[in-house]
């Protein structure tokens, strides 16, 4: 076997060096305040057998898609799923990708093209950024969640660009802080210098809108918007994600973003999981309900600790408390662990340096002694 390639080997003794090192996580059994699963979804068993009922009505027994979806693997169950995503979000047609970071990808690198400009917030996902640095359109970044500074940006740019199409791209979440912009102000700063604006709602799916439409639904907000991006692996515990915008925009997807067209389609029982799982969140807000309960009684709960300060505001499902250094958030992970709570260290350079944090998140499944219990351990690592 070959040596191992010394400038790779170099990098990961950096990274360890720098106590940032990662690795695989094995199951733990310890009480969910980590995963994405914000409602359950992903152990539903009634959403479970629905989506095998689909299946077995439909007379569907395939393991696999057998191909692209341009060639081979555009069975059945996508023309209903993407009918289906096109009502309950409200948008005017739905695309339906492999995951949120294939949409993301998939967007950015095809749909801002060589004279355009893109502007995002500086703490957007990596897969948006890594769409972005894939396509030719110039791109700059704004502070987060400042409405003002971006459109000190536009005026900039408008200057010598006059006819480059602007994209603006932010979350309605935001994934490493749970916190949101001013999406009223953002959507009329975009209609007032005349920009495209594009929503990647994956942390407000299920959590946010009268049956879990997301934050732009919950606001009305929703037509205003060139695209937003929803994933099914968060809430809706399941997997995949879609693009939601008009016919042109889902047309110019189809023979444009290179991460739909040249990869495999998704199988039919993930199709038919993510048909489940939006008939059961349209059906019953009983999750939903349970959920925001138990994000009033976290917030609750910070107050009687004293330990606001510590965290990013947030009405989200996530709130993260800022533990200064990949070392030290790393040790007050390990002993929330060991007191029998999943809580993950978000550490340097996935968030920046000096913004180390421990990430709660909340589920409709965790009960108020669950969440007592663990702030109560936070509060005397202070």
């Amino acid at each position: 076997m070959m040596e191992f390639p010394k400038k790779l080997t170099a990098k990961l003794t950096e990274r360890q060096a720098n106590n940032a090192l990662r690795k695989l996580p094995v199951p733990n059994g310890l009480i969910d305040l980590s995963s994405n699963d914000y409602l359950g979804f992903a152990k539903n068993d009634t959403i479970f057998k629905n989506a095998a009922s689909i299946l077995d009505k439909k007379g569907i027994t395939a393991n696999g898609a057998t191909g692209s979806r341009l060639l081979t693997g555009n069975n059945g169950l996508y023309g209903e799923l993407e009918d289906l995503l096109s009502d309950f979000f409200g948008s005017g047609s739905a695309l339906v990708f492999n995951s949120g970071y294939d949409a993301n990808i998939g967007f950015f690198s095809a749909v801002p093209q060589r004279t355009d400009v893109v502007f995002y917030d500086e703490l957007v996902h990596a897969s948006i950024r890594d769409g972005i640095g894939l396509g030719r359109a110039q791109s700059y970044k704004f502070k987060h969640n400042a409405v003002k500074d971006l459109s000190r940006q536009i005026d900039r740019v408008r200057e010598s660009k006059m006819d480059s199409d602007i994209y603006v791209v932010t979350e309605s979440v935001f994934s490493m802080d749970g916190d949101s912009p001013d999406l009223e102000a953002l959507v009329a700063t975009c209609e007032t210098k005349g920009a495209y604006l594009v929503i990647d709602e994956a942390h407000a799916v299920g959590v946010f809108g009268k049956k879990g439409e997301g934050l732009m639904n919950e606001l009305q907000l929703q037509k205003k918007v060139f695209a937003r991006i929803v994933t099914f692996g968060k809430a809706m515990g399941c997997h995949g994600a879609a693009i939601l915008g008009s016919d042109s925009l889902k047309s110019y997807l189809v023979n444009f973003a290179r991460s739909f067209i040249y990869t495999t389609g998704m199988p039919p029982h993930s199709l038919a999981t993510i048909l489940s799982a939006c008939e059961h969140v349209s059906a019953t807000n009983k999750e939903q309900n349970q959920l925001r309960t138990n994000i009033d009684f976290f917030k609750s709960e910070l107050k009687a600790h004293n330990l606001e300060s510590h965290f990013i505001p947030s009405n989200s499902a996530v709130h993260c408390c800022l533990v200064e250094g990949n070392e030290k958030v790393k040790k007050w992970s390990q002993q929330l662990q060991e007191n029998g709570f999943d809580i993950k260290p978000i550490m340097s350079p996935t968030v920046p340096k000096g913004k180390e944090r421990l990430r709660f998140c909340l589920h409709s499944f965790n009960t108020e002694k669950e969440i007592s219990a663990v702030l109560l351990q936070l509060s005397n690592l202070f």
